[in-house]
């Protein structure tokens, strides 16, 4: 399996980059090939810094690099040479199966769509992220490829992240629940509502409308908006969790007895503390591209790297590509028997 790797992409590039992937090949053997993609002669002189004398990675040569500043559709125009298009076209090529950025987010999504373009019956990709809740983990899509989205697009979310969840976290007969302001089927926008019948007429297993505090309470598997709704979510719970963190460290070593209870409650905050770092699961999968793609965190460590490099090799080892394009096409055949 031969995954490409924007080198250049993110706050720490090229250092974790090349850190995280050598990391997955050591995890995984040699049956992980790991194509680095930026600047040669940097690529060049991290390996040589990081003591890598005879390391296993093939480097491919990109001279553009994509700022997270930079618009996606200037990045299209202006930057065809960037480590982010250079790595999709491997993939598009057959050079390479896989594809993982921590870069500019809307970079990633306008040139995989331009590069990869969509699966067959899918309108608009999704970003799926993971979300720690009670249960264990679930997804949330989309979290930033669509912000302003139809029936149709929330539908095909809601199949999407159905598959990814049944086939790579192995949660069978998924519990999908559309992210609104109520329980009931009459709440919410006009697009949610009509969100709302599609699903209810689908296979899949749909438990209804799903409020905020439903999604740490882990009483869905796969929550479904809009990537504005999403992104703002995605956001603030990575700011509650820190925040909670720090609170309640700052409380237990203020005082003697904290510091005391402290030490007895450390194994117990480190466990928390690592449930909900983004590291232990890498990146997200953009659904609905015709091929395979990982965003990961623009701060990501050499640790999140691998893993998103790790999560990557799941998506394509599942087959999880096909697995969307069969179940949009059986939901079409229904709906059409049904009209």
């Amino acid at each position: 399996m031969r995954i490409a790797l924007d080198a250049m992409g993110g706050d720490k590039a090229p250092g974790v980059i090349v850190r995280g992937g050598l990391a997955a090949i050591e995890e995984t053997g040699r049956d992980l090939e790991i194509i680095l993609v930026g600047r040669m002669e940097t690529l060049e002189a991290e390996i040589s810094r990081l003591g890598l004398g005879s390391h296993p990675f093939e480097l491919v040569d990109a001279r553009d690099v994509i700022g997270f500043d930079d618009q996606p559709s200037v990045t299209l125009r202006k930057k065809k040479d960037s480590s982010i298009a250079v790595g999709l076209r491997l993939q598009r090529d057959g050079k390479a199966d896989g594809f993982v950025s921590a870069g500019n987010t809307g970079a990633v999504v306008a040139n995989g769509l331009f590069t990869l373009g969509r699966i067959p019956g899918v309108s608009r990709p999704g970003i799926a992220t993971f979300i720690p809740n009670q249960s264990g983990v679930g997804i949330l899509l989309d979290v930033g490829a669509t912000i302003d989205c139809t029936p149709e697009h929330l539908f095909q979310f809601a199949v999407m992240g159905s598959c990814y969840a049944e086939l790579v976290l192995e949660i069978p007969n998924p519990r999908v629940g559309l992210l609104n302001v109520g329980e009931e089927s009459s709440k919410g926008t006009e697009v949610v509502q009509e969100t709302y019948k599609a699903l209810e007429k689908s296979d899949l297993n749909f438990t209804g409308n799903a409020e905020g505090r439903d999604i740490l309470a882990g009483s869905v598997d796969v929550v479904v908006c809009d990537g504005f709704v999403g992104n703002v979510v995605l956001k603030f719970t990575e700011s509650v969790v820190g925040m909670v963190y720090s609170v309640m460290r700052g409380g237990l070593t203020s005082t003697v007895r904290g510091k005391l209870g402290g030490l007895l409650l450390k194994p117990a905050f480190r466990d928390l503390k690592a449930r909900f770092d983004y590291a232990e699961y890498g990146g997200a999968p953009l659904l609905g591209l015709n091929g395979v793609c990982t965003i990961a965190h623009g701060s990501s460590s050499a640790r999140a790297i691998k893993n998103a490099v790790l999560a990557t090799t799941r998506y394509i080892r599942y087959d999880v590509r096909s697995a969307i394009e069969e179940r949009l096409a059986r939901s079409e055949r229904e709906a059409a028997e049904k009209a």
